[in-house]
């Protein structure tokens, strides 16, 4: 596995969010009408998460996380706050490209942070596909990664270990193949290798708090 030397170090990818959110919206450009409707739509919103979350749903359906550290920049940012999808869930279900939470794996030797905490990471590849890197960018079964959620500049970091174009690594059944989206320093499956399905706590579905106000984003 890669060397986690120089990674990021600091707190683990997610938390589970028990705190109230920050200040209200800050005033935006615009006109003075729209401005309040959008403000009471996303306030409402808003107050119908916490009213489920208080009624008990919090640990059956959704799990709200805090995000803690810069491993998934620019998708999700420090202190950004997530709806994570429990119930109805199946890891089966988990596609390339989903966002999901899972324990922390215990092949993790080098990595900083608690080891008892969960990590929040985006799926490239699932169990039967090959992965390998080159030039700085990721091929999953032959194909460049088509990753359009990252921005145009995005440095890949360390490379895929042990893989080539020539002798890919086949990622194991029931198995899922993670990065963070700020690769250059996001501590992932390059250093423990692929997550097990069995660990995969949720889906991350809602981003809906950022900064000071609210920010309803689909995941």
């Amino acid at each position: 596995m890669t060397s986690a030397a120089g990674r990021e170090s600091g707190p683990a990818d997610t938390a589970p969010d028990t705190s109230e959110p920050g200040p209200g919206p800050e005033p935006r450009p615009g006109r003075p009408g729209r401005r309040r409707l959008r403000a009471a739509a996303e306030w409402t919103v808003v107050l119908v998460i916490a009213v489920l979350l208080a009624a008990g749903l919090r640990t059956l359906v959704f799990q709200p996380f805090k995000i803690p550290s810069t491993s998934m920049v620019p998708t999700l940012e420090v202190g950004d706050r997530i709806l994570v999808q429990k119930a109805f869930f199946n890891w089966h279900d988990v596609h390339q490209g989903d966002i999901v939470v899972f324990t922390h794996p215990a092949a993790d030797n080098d990595c900083s942070g608690p080891q008892n905490t969960d990590l929040v990471k985006r799926v490239v590849a699932v169990g039967g596909q090959t992965i390998y890197s080159a030039d700085g960018v990721v091929y999953v079964d032959g194909r460049k990664l088509t990753d359009s959620y990252l921005p145009k500049y995005d440095p890949l970091g360390p490379a895929i270990p042990g893989a080539s174009a020539r002798s890919p690594y086949r990622v194991p059944a029931g198995d899922f193949y993670v990065l963070g989206d700020n690769r250059e320093i996001s501590c992932d499956s390059r250093y423990w290798g692929p997550v097990k399905g069995s660990t995969v706590v949720g889906k991350a579905v809602l981003l809906w708090w950022r900064g000071h106000h609210p920010e309803m984003r689909g995941l």
